[in-house]
């Protein structure tokens, strides 16, 4: 089967700057090069309280769970998951700005 002038046409130029018709014939280039490269790792402090509070939280539920709720705060019953799942999930949410 004969292939269309519009399919000749996208075969025999790959680029879109030769095609006349195209949106993005007259796009001007995007480079990176101009744009300020910062610094954007995290600072020391940050990543060791993250994971501080990952594991602090961890180790929480850990205590509860062993010493059948009497540590680390008995008079708080079972909101001692809420408390050390809470602890956690704020280490967990900084992971969110983590570069």
């Amino acid at each position: 089967m004969p292939e269309s002038r519009r399919r000749k046409n996208r075969n025999a130029g790959d680029s879109q700057s030769n095609d006349p018709k195209s949106p993005l014939s007259g796009a001007q280039q995007f480079s990176v090069d101009g744009l300020d490269s910062e610094d954007e790792s995290l600072p020391a402090w940050y990543r060791v309280t993250m994971f501080g509070l990952m594991i602090v939280g961890l180790l929480w539920l850990m205590t509860w769970y062993v010493t059948s709720g009497a540590l680390p705060i008995s008079a708080a019953g079972g909101w001692n998951i809420i408390i050390g799942f809470s602890i956690a999930m704020v280490g967990f949410f900084m992971t969110m700005r983590w570069r």
